[in-house]
């Protein structure tokens, strides 16, 4: 079983790969500024770490497998985190968004005209994140894309993995779960084969 660092552990996604990889008999440290006033649980360190913190933050998750990465984009200063992630020598497995991927038309989502404003505030900066790990950074990173619609739901490990084209059902809806997202992630982590790459997983 492997040492996973999840920062951002306290999130809505951050939950779900905490309690996906507990299930899988990982071993989990839990990172993320509110960290301290989780409750305890078999197989999860909670740990207080705030990213700017350079140093700091490298030293707890230094000795990790992997480490994902589950925070918003726009609130993140990359060139910080790049430092963590170097410094720790980590293996790094990023939460993605869904609008630097194509539609049908072979178009990144966030440059289709009308996109939303309110949504490219965080969808802007997750594409600048991916375009600079694309441009190396000096570790090893994964990026998985969710699809269009990312909520709560149930966890059913039925879903499609792709690479670069937004995923649609046949009813036309693009949608992943928390949970379902967190399975395709802990397989990832388990059998690697996406990396220095970006994904994207839909039903």
């Amino acid at each position: 079983m492997s040492k996973i660092a999840i920062l951002g552990a306290t999130g809505n996604a951050g939950k779900r790969l905490v309690d996906e990889a507990t299930s899988r008999g990982h071993t989990v440290t839990g990172l993320s500024r509110s960290a301290d006033s989780e409750a305890p649980r078999d197989g999860v360190t909670w740990v207080k770490a705030d990213v700017d913190d350079v140093d700091a933050t490298a030293a707890k998750i230094a000795g990790h497998d992997a480490v994902i990465l589950s925070m918003p984009f726009k609130s993140l200063n990359f060139q910080n985190l790049f430092d963590v992630a170097k410094k720790a020598g980590a293996n790094l497995y990023v939460v993605g968004g869904a609008a630097s991927l194509k539609n049908d038309e072979g178009v990144v989502l966030l440059d289709t005209p009308g996109f939303p404003d309110f949504i490219a505030v965080e969808a802007s900066p997750a594409r600048d994140f991916l375009d600079q790990l694309k441009a190396g950074q000096g570790f090893d990173w994964t990026f998985l894309s969710p699809s269009m619609f990312f909520g709560p739901g149930e966890r059913t490990g039925e879903f499609r993995l792709g690479k670069d084209d937004l995923l649609t059902a046949a009813d036309g809806k693009s949608s992943i779960s928390y949970e379902d997202f967190a399975i395709a992630l802990l397989d990832e982590i388990e059998n690697p084969e996406h990396k220095n790459q970006r994904f994207t997983v839909g039903y």
